[in-house]
C-alpha cells in the first residue's frame, strides 16, 4: 500500500552515534537535505530521552503530525526504536555492521535513497515477536550463539564489526557446556528437547546464514529450528550445514511454526534478540502479528507480500 507523505509533517531521526562515523553524518545531513526539499521538517536526536520528550509534545500539541521516525544505525538502532514508539511508522537508515532489516527490505545505505523512500511512502506491515518486556523483529536464540553475543556485548568498547565476534566466538567454543533446553510449542502437552534454540521471524541472519530461509515475517508465525546436540564439534557440523541450509535435513534438528514458545531450563541459559543481550532463561517468545510498519523502498520491494 502507497501513502504520500504530508508535506508539512515531521521526520524525527533517531542517531546512534556508536553505529557510524563521519560517512554516518554524511548520510543524515543527505537525508535532511532530501526531506527539506520535500517540504517536510526533518529533526535530529542523539538523545533518546529528549527525542521521546519530543514527541509527546509533538503528539500533543500537533495530532498526527509525525510521519515517521527514522532509525539511522545499525538493527539495534531499529529495535530501540520500535520497542520505545510502538505504533509509529518507522524508515530505516542503515549505518550498523549488518544492517539485516535494512537488507531484507533493500533499503540502500544512502541518505538521499532513504529520504525518497521516506516522501514516496510505501509502508510494509511486518510482525513482531516479543520475548519478555521486548519486542524484536528477526530473531530470537537461547544457548550457544546467545552466549557469544553475551560475551561480545559485555567486552564491548566501541563500534562492532564482524571482527569482533572471534574472540568471544573462540571463547565459547571453549567454555560452553550446552545445557538442555526444554520448549514447549503453543499447546503441545509434552516440550521439546535441544541445546540452541533460533527463532526466526524474517529470513535475515548475520553473515548470510539461511536458518529459516522460508520464515515470512507477515504470516503470525515464528519458525522455530531446535538443534538436539550439544558440544564444540557439533555446533561446527552444524554450521557448516547452516553454510548450505542442510541442517532443514539433519535428523537431530527440529523444524517448526509456532505463535507461542515457552522456554525453560534447570539453570539459567542466556538469551538474545536482534543480536543484542536480553537476559536468561525461562522465557516466552510469542509472535505480535502486523506490528510495526516500516517504510519500504516500493521498486525494490515489488511482489513481496504486504507492499
Amino acid at each position: 500500500m502507497t501513502t504520500p507523505a504530508r508535506k508539512a509533517g515531521w521526520v524525527a531521526i533517531q542517531l546512534n552515534p556508536r553505529s557510524g562515523s563521519r560517512s554516518q553524518r554524511g548520510r543524515v545531513l543527505e537525508l535532511e537535505r532530501t526531506l527539506r526539499a520535500a517540504g517536510l521538517r526533518p529533526r535530529v536526536f542523539e538523545d533518546r530521552d529528549e527525542l521521546a520528550g519530543w514527541c509527546a509534545e509533538l503528539i500533543r500539541h500537533e495530532g498526527d503530525a509525525l510521519i515517521c521516525i527514522v532509525a539511522a544505525g545499525g538493527d539495534g538502532t531499529v529495535a530501540d526504536v520500535f520497542n520505545r514508539f510502538p505504533g509509529a511508522p518507522v524508515a530505516i537508515l542503515p549505518a550498523g555492521t549488518e544492517n539485516l532489516l535494512a537488507r531484507f527490505l533493500k533499503i540502500p545505505q544512502s541518505g538521499r535513497a532513504v529520504g525518497q523512500i521516506i516522501v514516496e511512502g510505501a509502508r510494509r506491515k511486518l510482525d513482531l515477536c516479543q520475548l519478555g518486556a521486548r519486542r524484536f523483529a528477526l530473531m530470537a536464540s537461547a544457548g550457544f550463539d546467545a552466549e557469544v553475543v553475551r560475551r561480545l556485548h559485555g567486552a564491548r568498547t566501541g563500534r562492532i564489526r564482524r571482527s569482533s565476534y572471534f574472540q568471544p566466538i573462540w571463547q565459547t567454543l571453549r567454555m560452553y557446556d550446552y545445557p538442555e533446553l526444554r520448549l514447549w510449542v503453543d499447546d503441545q502437552p509434552a516440550p521439546l528437547v535441544g541445546r540452541l534454540a533460533i527463532a526466526v521471524n524474517l529470513p535475515a541472519y548475520a553473515l548470510g546464514l539461511p536458518v529459516a530461509a522460508a520464515a515470512r515475517g507477515d504470516d503470525g508465525f515464528v519458525d522455530l529450528r531446535l538443534f538436539q546436540r550439544g558440544s564444540a564439534f557439533q555446533i561446527l557440523r552444524y554450521f557448516l550445514n547452516l553454510l548450505t541450509a542442510g541442517h532443514e535435513r539433519l535428523g537431530d534438528v527440529c523444524s517448526l511454526q509456532a505463535r507461542r514458545i515457552r522456554i525453560e531450563s534447570d539453570r539459567p541459559v542466556p538469551l538474545q534478540v536482534d543480536g543484542d543481550p536480553a537476559g536468561w532463561t525461562p522465557a516466552e517468545i510469542s509472535v505480535l502479528p502486523a506490528a510495526l510498519e516500516v517504510f519500504v523502498n516500493a521498486t525494490a520491494a515489488g511482489g513481496q507480500p504486504g507492499v
